[in-house]
């Protein structure tokens, strides 16, 4: 099974890099984008708000997924420096629907009308 799971991984990794370079939008800017489209689809999927955490948690398990997969993938020189890119990105994906998320609970009027 795990060479199954590493032959994935491979395959997810490369995926990733070919699409980075395909659309010319880097790294960083791939994550706040992918969480924000995966956290809207979700919602619409799941035929919920964004107000709702459910949309938000499966973009967070979906990160933290992507980001074990990267951990287990990827060799860097320095062990900090892979952490640090790891927090990055899951900060950066996540950011942008946690916004969305709290905006729509608490101040709803600014993403619906009354």
């Amino acid at each position: 099974m795990s060479g199954w799971l590493s032959q994935l991984g491979l395959d997810w990794a490369a995926f990733k890099v070919f699409f980075a370079h395909a659309s010319g939008v880097s790294h960083d800017a791939m994550h706040v984008v992918a969480g924000v489209l995966a956290q809207l689809i979700l919602a619409a999927v799941l035929r919920r708000s964004v107000a709702s955490p459910w949309p938000w948690l499966v973009v967070l398990l979906a990160e933290l997924v992507n980001e074990w997969n990267d951990l287990h993938v990827e060799r860097w020189p320095e062990v900090a420096m892979q952490y640090g890119e790891i927090a990055k990105d899951i900060g950066l994906t996540m950011l942008l629907p946690t916004v969305l998320l709290i905006a729509a609970r608490w101040s709803p009027g600014l993403v619906a009308r009354r």
